[in-house]
């Protein structure tokens, strides 16, 4: 009997129920078993130290000095919005809309002032204000046309600088509303590349301003205007110097404008304050190196506290990425933070307690994140959150009292709590954790590290082992990569799907990459890049694919690596440059050779084609072809905007010049990724793939979408 007890008690703990295996057709399908996870609210703050939680049908509101929680009563907002409906602005309302405008022109980009009493947006590339209260459509520049765009960023200042959630704008309302700084983009100098649309009978063009590496870029200046129209005050800049600008930044008050500024040669960064009034300048902040220094990091760079005329930079200057405290006219006070480890993101400086509130990777971990805090004097370094965790994704409450931390690791799935500014867990918000997860077997997943083949670096790699692996069994390898500079993908969060599950049980080795210069070393590693992209990531993915063979685990004659766009660039180098080690490659909207690709991204790492030619060449694929072995899969979208199918074309050339096989597919009308019937094609496409030359079994049928 009390054998009995015990076995009952056994299978109660879940121990024998991890045994159950999931359902395949499921696995297929991408679906989860039931109870399998559980819907965690959202969390979000609605004061500063009040939590709004949404659980999907009601909110509620956690008060966090009490712990008690009740049902969230706030009125549903009055606030208005905008929407472009028929090509034209709306205002939407509780009681309905209101049409705007109407006329043949695009409206784009509409947003309110601060103080709700004009909307600015532009259209035919210049820049309008509609008075809410005298319900009229003013124009503000009159110049727009094809090539010269006020207020609408450049493909290339979108893509690279300002970043593809700004969704174009390149315009900026001043605190109290009265006046706009904008800028004015001149691509008239800029190549036209053709993008080539076969649809309807005829087809046609459709001509993109895109200046690749050593092309004329095209010229941007800041202006100011009064939001009720007038002349453009324009910032003490030379329109036609070769330069970058970053995204501006109102002071509070609206004295000025903190404005970033970098060459063209990416490797002298001044900050300056611009007075909006008569476009003067003050520099108040220089930094040189000898590789580059990233304007797209621009918006992250820089804290204002207006009141103690100080500010808290960001900078990667000796190595890593760490904080400095100078006064508000240049003059640096002394360093916040010291050592090898990498700030990721600053929430906010306390200036009362002069604590500054941070997040950072590689004091503990560089594969995970954490929160910390620190006097600005760089003293009491803290770390506030917990545990073995990655906590990448962090909300500050106003006030910076708490902070909300959505936290997991390779075998945790997603958890969130709040905890306050000493570091105590003050509430556990929730779970994504079935009450089922424990009764099925997961692919074991962990996180290791190879050492590099010069010594200096252990190289992260997260691995997932086939279902019932056995010593002694070589497996066949899929790697995913991205590979770009700072880009890394080797994190120890949350990475489990049904996918990732199903090729576990199918027996394939599944391993995620990150050489030197994928962030986990700073930007000490990331130097290595410099003037010399795909060497030191083929050299370091190289030297991880032979510790998987030396350990016994991997099929030497099975090694597939798959990635896209800059991930396309290692698969295409891998199978060229690498072919002595990988075997197999899916390569999708790749580039092929940095001369092909645009200004302002390759040359902040290459400089240009002029000022160094053996890096373009030694970085090129195609000057690896003859190398060339093994099965290359090419996929490339018909309209790709961003990496020209060109690349594609250029290597596909190269390959049957020398009469080399290889797979090839392209999606007309595809841009920078696939969607709809044509995104689940080409998933499609890779697990044909991934069956046909390293499972080397016929793809079931149920897997296919």
């Amino acid at each position: 009997m009390k054998k009995l007890t015990l076995l009952l008690a056994f299978i109660q703990s879940g121990v024998f129920a991890q045994q159950t295996p999931f359902d395949k057709t499921d696995l297929m399908k991408g679906r989860v078993p039931d109870r399998f996870y559980q819907a965690a609210p959202m969390a979000s703050w609605s004061g500063p130290e009040t939590v709004k939680l949404w659980d999907g049908k009601r909110s509620s509101v956690l008060h966090l000095p009490s712990g008690k929680t009740t049902t969230d009563t706030a009125d549903a907002p009055t606030s208005k919005s905008l929407r472009i409906r028929n090509n034209d602005l709306y205002l939407v309302s509780s009681t309905g809309e209101i049409q705007l405008t109407n006329d043949s022109l695009v409206e784009q980009n509409p947003l309110f002032s601060p103080d709700s009493s004009f909307i600015a947006y532009t259209k035919g590339n210049n820049l309008y204000t509609y008075n809410l209260k005298e319900k009229q459509e003013r124009k503000l520049t009159s110049d727009g046309t094809a090539t010269t765009l006020n207020g609408y960023a450049t493909w290339l200042y979108w893509e690279e600088i300002f970043g593809r959630p700004t969704k174009f704008r390149a315009y900026w309302w001043s605190p109290d509303s009265k006046t706009i700084a904008y800028m004015r983009f001149d691509e008239s100098r800029a190549p036209m590349f053709p993008l080539y649309s076969s649809a309807g009978q005829h087809g046609h063009i459709e001509e993109t301003r895109y200046p690749k590496a050593g092309d004329p870029n095209p010229t941007a200046k800041l202006g100011f205007i009064a939001a009720s129209g007038g002349s453009t005050t324009w910032a003490d800049f030379p329109e036609t110097e070769d330069q970058y600008f970053g995204w501006p930044q109102w002071l509070s008050d609206g004295s000025g404008v903190i404005l970033q500024w970098i060459n063209r040669g990416n490797d002298h960064l001044k900050i300056f304050r611009i007075n909006p009034k008569n476009g003067s300048k003050s520099q108040i902040y220089e930094e040189q190196q000898k590789t580059w220094i990233s304007i797209d990091e621009s918006q992250e760079r820089l804290h204002i506290m207006e009141p103690t005329r100080e500010m808290v930079v960001v900078s990667d200057q000796t190595g890593w990425k760490q904080l400095y405290l100078y006064s508000l006219d240049g003059r640096l006070k002394n360093k916040i933070t010291d050592g090898k480890f990498t700030v990721t993101e600053l929430y906010g400086v306390d200036s009362k307690t002069r604590t500054v509130y941070f997040q950072a990777r590689g004091i503990e971990n560089s594969a995970r994140f954490d929160l910390y805090r620190v006097g600005l004097d760089g003293k009491n370094l803290k770390r506030l959150t917990f545990g073995t965790f990655n906590h990448r994704d962090i909300q500050p409450a106003p006030g910076l009292q708490y902070f909300i931390t959505t936290y997991s690791n390779l075998n945790t799935p997603p958890q969130t709590a709040v905890i306050d500014n000493q570091g105590k867990i003050v509430k556990e918000l929730g779970n994504t954790r079935g009450d089922q997860f424990d009764r099925y077997r997961l692919a074991k997943t962990e996180l290791i590290r190879v050492k590099s083949d010069d010594g200096l670096y252990e190289l992260p790699m997260v691995i997932t082992y086939p279902e019932n692996f056995r010593e002694g069994v070589r497996y066949p390898v899929l790697i995913s990569i991205y590979g770009g500079p700072n880009a890394g993908t080797v994190f120890d969060q949350w990475n489990w799907n049904p996918a990732r599950q199903w090729l576990a049980e199918e027996g394939l080795v599944q391993v995620a990459f990150d050489h030197r210069a994928s962030g986990h070393f700073g930007k000490e590693g990331q130097n290595y890049m410099y003037r010399n992209l795909g060497e030191w990531e083929i050299k370091d993915y190289s030297a991880m694919a032979r510790y998987l063979i030396s350990k016994g685990i991997a099929d030497p004659e099975r090694i597939g690596i798959t990635g896209f766009s800059y991930g396309g660039y290692m698969s295409c180098l891998a199978l060229t440059k690498g072919a002595d080690v990988f075997t197999h490659g899916m390569a999708g909207g790749s580039v092929t050779d940095w001369k092909y690709y645009d200004s302002a991204y390759t040359e902040r790492f290459m400089d240009t084609p002029a000022d160094n030619p053996e890096g373009y060449k030694t970085s090129s694929v195609l000057n690896y072809v003859d190398r060339y072995k093994g099965v290359l899969q090419i996929v490339h979208g018909t309209m790709d905007d961003n990496v020209h199918m060109q690349n594609s074309i250029q290597l596909i050339s190269d390959l049957q010049d020398r009469k080399k096989d290889f797979e090839f597919m392209l999606y007309p009308e595809g841009r920078h990724g696939f969607s709809g019937n044509h995104g689940l094609h080409f998933q499609n496409l890779k697990n044909e793939f991934i069956y046909k030359h390293l499972l080397r079994k016929e793809m079931p049928a149920a897997l296919r979408k």
